[in-house]
């Protein structure tokens, strides 16, 4: 699968493990394509209905403003996404990991049109721990990605430079990141990730 890196927001695989997940849709009209893409750009950008469109066995994803309170609408840069997995959670958030929204970007070019969210582990509103409270380290990312090729639509995502987040100063934690971490590179991310990249995609 080549990367859909039109907005240049997809960092370079330097270290660790990288996941990549896409769905593609087709369309006879080209007009057909650009309805879906703008759809599917919004679905993209309305973090609290992924679950919905994943699978609701799957993870749970909540938009908040820096100080961890739910926020609505779509997302933005400098929002943090909290996200609820299934299975034990982290000792110092509550059972939660979070990620902050570092940049969206767009990109136009007549019959390419792309628009891309990357995210990064972070610590926790009012965390006491500076290391990110999510089972990735810091070096970590995923770029959720929808792209329009002409008349076929391509909803993507992106985990690159993935390592297990072991510098917390919780021990149990420590254990868990690199636990979870593991069963996320090769499981979990990948089924969590396509899931939502067919439900970006669905038709209806």
């Amino acid at each position: 699968m080549d990367e859909k890196n039109y907005t240049g927001a997809i960092p370079g695989q330097q270290k660790g493990d990288m996941i990549t997940a896409e769905s593609t849709c087709t369309f006879v009209e080209q007009k057909e394509a650009i309805g879906f893409f703008n759809l599917a750009k919004s679905r993209l950008l309305h973090v609290n209905g992924w679950q919905e469109r994943a699978g609701k066995a799957l993870a749970r994803f909540t938009l908040t403003d820096a100080d961890g309170q739910p926020v609505s609408g779509a997302a933005r840069e400098g929002l943090l996404i909290c996200i609820d997995i299934p299975g034990p959670g982290g000792e110092e958030a509550g059972g939660y990991d979070w990620v902050k929204i570092e940049e969206i970007k767009e990109a136009d070019c007549g019959d390419v049109q792309s628009v891309a969210l990357r995210v990064r582990p972070v610590a926790a509103p009012h965390s006491s721990d500076a290391e990110p409270t999510h089972f990735y380290a810091q070096t970590s990312t995923s770029t959720f990605t929808v792209t329009r090729e002409h008349a076929r639509v391509t909803a993507a995502v992106y985990d690159r430079n993935i390592e297990p987040n072991t510098e917390t100063d919780s021990m149990i934690d420590k254990v868990r990141n690199t636990i979870v971490g593991f069963f996320a590179e090769t499981a979990f991310s990948k089924l969590q990730w396509q899931s939502l990249t067919d439900g970006l995609m669905k038709l209806s």
